[in-house]
């Protein structure tokens, strides 16, 4: 863990002289990936940590979070449904182009494509008996990492500069941070999904109706965030994943890139119906991690509420909705089959 915190902190340096966007998860990501074709050392990451980035990242939103959004929920929930239908459909269809190509089965390749939260769909994954893991697995990570390098160099021109502030740590917020955790906790073993990024979220939120300010977040320990989500990311492509046929290597590349493809044209349509500007439509239809993309929308100045909400909806969506669907959809499938099978056995007898 030492060493993949100093790779860490010195991509993050590295990137930061660089002036690339969000230095402080994008230098750690590009570090750890990199070291893990040299090193052959053991390379480990506490997911305590990354919960810890995350933790950070949903006080700071709901800091900064504009109540006012819930005005217009209405026409908001209309148009979040669409973009997911659009998306769901899209990515249902690329997956049976990919997988005619890549002679990978449909099913696996669904489940690779589809731009759900990373450990919920392997987890949905494992249950089935008929998938390749592994090919899931690099699917997922490669659209992750993909989406965490490429849109922020698209957005990156359309960054509003913002003078440099001098935020002191203090106790309040080391309480605050304390509390979320503790919200996060126990959200969690009430089975709220995202618990460490939408429980503090939540949390400071309620807490702005309180009779006392809350303590803002330090760029530094924003950064710092950064580090510890960034960290996680890195070490999630591992070697053994590029000794895949190369069929799904190359199809890997070309579902996220289609669902960017794809999600790049559907931000016009949130930037032209309702008004956002093109780097918070697109943050928040990029079929991207919701840590990762409120990051890049604090860097540059996004609207983060509009980021959150989308996020936010798009997860739930596919947990609630999609995920449902597809077990029911292979249920109904399995007994089909087994149902002819018998039926093929008896004509036969």
């Amino acid at each position: 863990m030492l060493k993949v915190f100093l790779l860490a902190v010195i991509g993050g340096y590295v990137f930061s002289l660089l002036h690339i966007p969000i230095p402080w998860m994008l230098g750690p990501i590009f570090s750890i990936i990199t070291a893990q074709f040299f090193y052959k050392g053991a390379l480990s990451w506490s997911s305590r940590l990354q919960e810890m980035g995350i933790v950070i990242v949903g006080i700071a939103i709901g800091e900064q979070f504009n109540l006012a959004l819930f005005r217009s929920t209405g026409i908001l929930l209309v148009y979040m449904f669409l973009l997911n239908i659009i998306l769901i459909a899209s990515s249902i269809v690329l997956a049976f182009v990919l997988s005619k190509w890549s002679q990978l089965s449909l099913k696996s390749m669904i489940l690779g494509t589809i731009p759900g939260g990373l450990s919920q769909i392997l987890l949905f994954a494992e249950e089935e008996k008929d998938v390749d893991l592994a090919a899931i697995t690099y699917f997922q990570v490669v659209r992750l990492l993909l989406v965490v390098v490429v849109i922020p160099f698209v957005v990156s021109g359309h960054i509003v500069s913002k003078s440099a502030v001098n935020i002191p740590m203090s106790y309040s917020l080391v309480l605050l941070f304390l509390l979320s955790w503790g919200f996060a906790y126990v959200a969690k073993h009430f089975k709220m999904p995202i618990a460490y990024f939408l429980a503090p979220i939540l949390l400071v939120i309620g807490l702005q109706f309180a009779p006392f300010d809350l303590a803002p977040v330090p760029p530094l320990v924003m950064n710092g965030a950064q580090l510890l989500i960034g960290a996680q990311i890195g070490l999630m492509l591992k070697p053994p994943m590029v000794k895949l046929p190369f069929r799904y290597l190359a199809a890997g590349i070309l579902s996220s890139v289609g669902l960017i493809v794809i999600t790049y044209g559907t931000s016009f349509i949130v930037s032209y119906t309702l008004g956002f500007s093109f780097a918070s439509s697109f943050l928040s239809t990029a079929p991207g991690g919701i840590d990762q993309m409120v990051l890049l929308a604090n860097e540059i100045h996004a609207d983060i509420s509009v980021v959150s909400v989308f996020q936010i909806f798009r997860l739930l969506f596919i947990f609630l909705f999609v995920m449902p669907a597809l077990r029911f959809y292979y249920v109904f499938v399995a007994k089909r089959r087994a149902l002819k099978f018998d039926q093929d056995m008896i004509t036969k007898s």
